[in-house]
């Protein structure tokens, strides 16, 4: 149930000013006091933000794979291989700490299908759609082996994404135990969703491939769940144990998008921490909808 300070803050939201909003997220943030939320909003249409924790560290979970496909397509646009060359797919890749080979859980994966693919060719497109579609485990973790984990940090970092840090594939114990986990803020995303939208992340049909395929996001529990029915909404989410988030490009008819990044950590049940982004995600059309 919404306290009385969260639904008086969310009919001012709609008034439309920056402070009206920051406050609504705020009261909204506030019914999960064991929780750390950031949040970066930036409005295209009208140059509005805000944020929230913005240079907050957090476990990047599968939002990770944003920069990885940008990577990708960027050794493609440069003639490093085709989209549509064929990869072996395997299930054995190498810890960061020793080098021991470790494989991937199918029942841990958001895309267990690709599994039965295992022993053939599969192109870096599907791949590279499945990862971000699906956030299929096996699919990042093959496409890291192509280009790197440490180009995937460098080409974030030359866009703008100054604390992002992509060290690894997905499931690798070893690495996790000692703390060698791939991290991001709220604003790094948001300055990456920015770009793609912009077209100067890659060519401008590199561009269009990204949004394309982050429009095609199959898992909508988060961010869109707050929006109008048909709303579109290009984004890549994220979970493991006590952390979720969404990072969005959000389009309305008739005005530029804009970008909105949740993350959240300290939430366990995951059913929750789904329904304050969705809430906050809510917020943030009425007041860009509504002015």
């Amino acid at each position: 149930m919404l306290t009385l300070a969260f639904a008086l803050a969310a009919v001012t939201a709609a008034a439309g000013d920056a402070d009206s909003l920051r406050a609504a997220i705020d009261a909204r943030i506030g019914q999960n006091p064991e929780a750390v939320i950031a949040v970066s909003f930036l409005d295209l249409e009208t140059g509005d933000s805000i944020s929230i924790n913005r240079d907050s560290v957090f476990h990047a979970a599968s939002t990770m794979k944003v920069p990885v496909m940008m990577e990708v397509l960027r050794r493609s646009q440069l003639g490093g291989f085709s989209l549509d060359q064929g990869l072996l797919l395997v299930n054995q890749f190498a810890s960061i700490v020793d080098g021991s080979p470790y494989s991937l859980d199918a029942s841990e994966d958001g895309d267990t299908a690709l599994y039965a693919r295992i022993g053939e060719r599969v192109t870096v497109r599907d791949l590279m759609t499945r990862m971000i579609t699906r956030s299929s485990n096996l699919a990042t973790n093959q496409l890291i082996e192509l280009v790197g984990a440490k180009a995937v940090t460098a080409t974030a970092r030359q866009l703008g994404a100054a604390r992002i840090q992509v060290l690894r594939g997905v499931e690798d114990q070893k690495a996790f135990d000692k703390g060698m986990i791939n991290t991001t803020t709220s604003s790094d995303l948001a300055v990456l969703l920015a770009a793609i939208e912009a077209g100067r992340a890659l060519s401008p049909s590199s561009s269009a491939v990204m949004r394309e395929i982050l429009l095609a996001q199959e898992f909508n529990e988060k961010i869109p769940a707050g929006l109008p029915p048909g709303t579109r909404v290009a984004h890549k989410t994220g979970e493991i144990t006590a952390v979720s988030h969404d990072a969005a490009i959000v389009y309305s008819p008739g005005r530029k998008p804009y970008v909105l990044v949740v993350l959240t950590r300290g939430i366990r049940d995951g059913a929750a921490s789904g329904r304050l982004i969705a809430d906050i995600s809510r917020l943030v059309w009425t007041h860009a909808t509504t002015r």
